[in-house]
């Protein structure tokens, strides 16, 4: 009762503050963030026609798209996509991270290292993404050197405009969001828990394998959700790296976008945003991730 009491005779404005502290944050996310998704959800329930938009309560949109074989695949496709990059980053941000983290023993290279790391985020994910074209190409210099090599008795067509093409991107562009969390995990661990496995006897890989990567589950989630969000939202790399020879959600999303489409546009977002929330959400359900902010 006391506390009440003493809390509730501070002034009005001081008990206001921590609500006036919070206020520019809470606009900034309901303009940004609620109000579209609500507007995408409610846009998702109109009807349509070639020329317009008609504002009503229809269920057709859901329907036509729950029994779309061609929605089920692509969307299957966009979670094959989501699964190996998520599998390869993984693998690659934590040894990657793992050697920064306890074979580096200078910060200043450290932070050398993280620098070349982020060097390629100065330009546009479409130019990085273009610049792989003259390198896989048929023509290009991958399938010329190994010609030139004799390892190769033709061009490997498989190296450009295909699912590999796709899933190489892919990689190339998000692994670092798995570097980052994993680095900042791997730096919390107390050195303590490394020497007493080391006076144990444990080898290098068993360290890794079996005191490493246990204690770094927070950065593994915290780098699945960025890689889940950044490929599965994904439609540039797609329509560039797989030629038109590939599909997923979000290029779906585009071309019905493109052909004014919108009712169906935003019923297949609301389809994604639930299939990347239930993944996100099975991901974070065991670990907290407070711990690791």
């Amino acid at each position: 009762m006391s506390t009440r009491s003493s809390a509730a005779k501070r002034p009005l404005g001081i008990r206001l503050l921590p609500y006036l502290q919070v206020a520019p944050l809470a606009l900034v996310m309901f303009l940004f963030l609620i109000l579209p998704l609500i507007v995408i959800l409610v846009v998702s329930f109109y009807d349509y026609d070639s020329f317009r938009i008609i504002p009503d309560f229809v269920l057709t949109n859901y329907a036509e798209m729950l029994t779309s074989t061609t929605i089920w695949r692509t969307l299957w496709q966009t979670v094959v996509y989501t699964l190996i990059v998520l599998a390869i980053t993984s693998v690659l941000g934590f040894l990657v991270a793992y050697y920064i983290a306890f074979y580096i023993k200078s910060p200043t290279v450290k932070t050398a290292i993280f620098l070349a790391c982020t060097v390629p985020f100065l330009t546009s994910n479409v130019i990085r993404m273009i610049s792989w074209v003259p390198y896989l190409g048929r023509n290009g210099i991958l399938n010329s050197s190994l010609m030139d090599m004799g390892l190769i008795a033709q061009p490997l067509d498989f190296l450009l405009y295909s699912k590999f093409a796709i899933i190489l991107v892919y990689v190339y562009l998000f692994t670092l969001f798995m570097v980052t969390p994993l680095f900042n995990v791997m730096m919390r661990i107390d050195k303590s828990v490394i020497e007493a496995a080391v006076d144990a006897g444990a080898k290098p890989w068993q360290i890794m394998c079996l005191v490493v990567l246990p204690m770094t589950r927070t950065g593994f989630a915290i780098g699945a959700v960025f890689i889940i969000t950044l490929v599965m939202g994904d439609f540039i790399t797609v329509r560039l790296m797989g030629g038109g020879q590939s599909a997923s959600t979000g290029l779906v999303i585009m071309n019905q976008v493109s052909l004014l489409q919108y009712p169906a546009a935003c019923a297949n977002a609301v389809l994604l945003l639930v299939a990347v929330m239930g993944a996100i959400g099975m991901i974070l359900r065991g670990v907290n991730i407070r711990s690791a902010l």
